[in-house]
Parts: structure tokens; sequence; C-alpha cells
């Protein structure tokens, strides 16, 4: 294990030392301050007596066993916006485990859904992390990345920047995914409804580790994963509303809602190194790329992640 993500630790630090850092100063934790105790912004959906918190409230931990999960949603919904969270994930022999961190419109058949999914492996195998994306009820655009450290280990911040221009899912800095929005791709392009923030620890051995071979070990049980730090910068939206707040209309974008700003509208030429980097080497799986799922690749897969 140790070897494996010394490896793949080495070539990240090579990378970072050339100079590919992130340079929007707004992608960063940001001041500690911002980042509320969990009651200030999410409720439990299921299961309390798996949710456990620190005594100060700033770090959450979902438990799943043979008995249940468990999972937790924003208070409110968002269109457009920042959201970030750093989180722990289930250490050892995870396989068949899921924790997911996503956004969601939570409206059955018709919703719009952004994810993280952390897949879960034999200990000593790194994580996959599968990202996915429905726009108006139609998902079934995985990508799959192996991460290219030990996310056991340490707290890592995995992000969202969602506009109107674009949708991009950061692993610390680390751009792995953009999904734009153009002329091609309006009629997939989540844009129209809020979304709440989800996140859930759930047994899923049926499919998660190498196609539902590798099953739950419940010896190992609890599994556990944890949360803190979460930064919501984005438009709380109400399903009644008709029209974009003023602060997610791009005219009207103040320095606050950099995320709306020309400079969150593409990436930067760093965070281009960066994606060709990360996906050049640990991405594993491209729905664009599976001709066995679709003989005509879906329109999105024809558009480059930047001009």
């Amino acid at each position: 294990m140790g070897g494996t993500w010394r490896a793949m630790g080495m070539s990240f630090l090579v990378l970072a030392l050339i100079g590919l850092i992130a340079c929007v100063s707004c992608q960063s934790d940001g001041d500690d301050s911002s980042a509320k105790v969990f009651d200030d912004n999410f409720q439990i959906m299921w299961a309390e007596d798996h949710f456990r918190t620190s005594e100060n409230g700033q770090v959450w931990h979902l438990v799943l066993d043979q008995k249940s999960g468990s999972g937790f949603k924003s208070k409110n919904k968002y269109r457009f916006g920042w959201f970030s969270m750093k989180l722990k994930l289930v250490p050892g022999d995870s396989a068949g485990v899921v924790t997911a961190y996503y956004m969601s419109s939570d409206t059955d058949k018709n919703r719009d859904e952004l994810d993280f999914e952390f897949l879960g492996n034999r200990s000593g195998q790194p994580y996959a992390l599968q990202t996915n994306i429905y726009a108006k009820g139609v998902g079934e655009r995985e990508q799959r990345h192996t991460l290219w450290f030990d996310p056991t280990t340490e707290f890592h911040t995995y992000s969202i920047l969602w506009n109107a221009h674009q949708i991009v899912f950061f692993v610390d800095q680390v751009p792995v995914r953009v999904h734009r929005h153009t002329k091609a791709t309006r009629n997939v392009f989540p844009r129209k409804q809020g979304m709440y923030m989800f996140s859930s620890i759930w047994n899923a051995d049926n499919w998660a580790t190498r196609g539902g071979l590798e099953k739950t070990n419940w010896s190992a049980a609890p599994f556990v994963s944890s949360y803190k730090k979460f930064h919501g910068l984005g438009c709380k939206w109400e399903d009644d509303q008709t029209t974009l707040l003023p602060c997610a209309n791009s005219n009207n974008a103040s320095a606050r809602h950099w995320w709306d700003k020309p400079v969150a509208w593409t990436l930067t030429k760093k965070q281009r190194e960066y994606y060709r980097w990360v996906n050049s080497k640990y991405l594993t799986y491209d729905y664009c790329h599976d001709q066995s799922r679709y003989s005509t690749k879906p329109v999105e897969c024809s558009v480059a992640p930047w001009d």
C-alpha cells in the first residue's frame, strides 16, 4: 500500500513544484469562520443513531453497519455557486462501501444532479472516484478516476463550481471534470432547477467494487466517513422562483460572487494543465468512449472542456 501511494504522491508533487497551482483565490478553503457547524447548514435524512458529531459541531461522521447507513442534506437549495467540503473516507477494507457527496434538485423523474461517489476497495488498493451528471432526469454520464493520494488518512477538499457557463468538479485544487454550457449542450446542462447538497454512506456491494465482485466485509464494520468545513457560496433558491436572483446574474455579479464572474467561466491556464495531467494519468473510465453503451457519442462528448 505504501509504495502505491508514494508513487502517486511523487507524481503529484512534481506537478506542484512546476507551479501548477490553481490561481482563483476563492477556491481555497477560505476563512474557517465561514464554515458553520452542522445544524447551521444541514439536517439528517435517516438513521440519526448512525450520525455523530464532534463536541464543537465542526466535524461530522456518517456510519455504516449491517443495520443501516446514514445521510444528510442541506436546509437550503442553491442555484449556481461554489460548494466545497472536506472529507476523510472510510479506511482499511472498504470494498462495497460508497460515500456520496452530491447536489440534487430532488425532483424525482426530472431531477438534476451532480455527483461525487467514492467507491471503496480492498485494503491497499486506491479509491475510485466516480462523477456523474444528471440533467432532466437522465444520467449515465459516469467518469472514474483513481485518486492519486490516500483519502483515508487526511481530509481533502472536494468542490463543485456551477455557473451558467460550466460545471467543474475539483479534488483539492485539481479540476478533474468539466461540463460546459454551449448551444449544443443546452438541453443537457443543469441550470433551471435549484439543488440541495447531500451526503450519504451505504452498502453498494452489488456494483461498487469491481462491478460487484468484491463484497462488503462486515467484520470490518462500522465504516465511518468524516466531514468538516462546508463552504456554500451560492444563491439560495426557492422552488416557486421563476427568475435568477441578482447574485446569480452574470451582469450583476459582485466581487463576493466570484464564481459567476468571467474568471470562473472557463478554466485558467494553470487549471488546464492540472486537468490534462489528471485525465492523462488517472482517468480509468469515461462513458464518452464506451461504445458498448453508446453507439453514437452523447452530444456533450464532442464539446471541448474549453475553447
